[in-house]
């Protein structure tokens, strides 16, 4: 009986040394990068001076302030509906939250701003990236 003790205890030492080597491991060993994807292409010039191009299947809208391209992802982070654009503000229509042009919520019931997407530039080109 003492031999089988024996034995199961070494076999569980065994165990949890195997697994805080691997935990050791996850922390010291950078894990891989996570190559972006394309969501849509643009043209610098197409985007207005203080104006918006909205790609509404891509549900992203690529803004231009006075000396900055940024894009915007157009769903609602209160329910995920799709926020519609105007001159002044975005509003989502099916629950009334309201943000600025930065995403920055000014009317409830949406409490986190809207997401900024990473954009690019490539040459001519502007590339919003997800």
């Amino acid at each position: 009986m003492a031999k089988i003790a024996r034995s199961r205890r070494r076999f569980l030492t065994g165990i949890a040394l195997l697994g805080g080597l691997g935990a050791l491991w996850r922390f010291l060993v950078p894990g891989r990068k996570v190559r972006r994807q394309t969501l849509l292409e643009v043209q610098k010039n197409a985007i207005p001076l203080r104006g918006a191009l909205v790609f509404k299947r891509s549900r992203v809208a690529v803004i231009r302030g006075e000396d900055d391209v940024y894009a915007l992802s157009l769903v609602c982070t209160h329910l995920g509906c799709t926020v519609n654009v105007t001159a002044e503000n975005l509003i989502c229509p099916c629950h009334g939250s309201v943000f600025d042009r930065a995403g920055n919520v000014l009317k409830g019931p949406a409490e986190r701003p809207l997401p900024r997407l990473t954009v690019e530039e490539r040459g001519n080109k502007l590339v919003v990236l997800i």
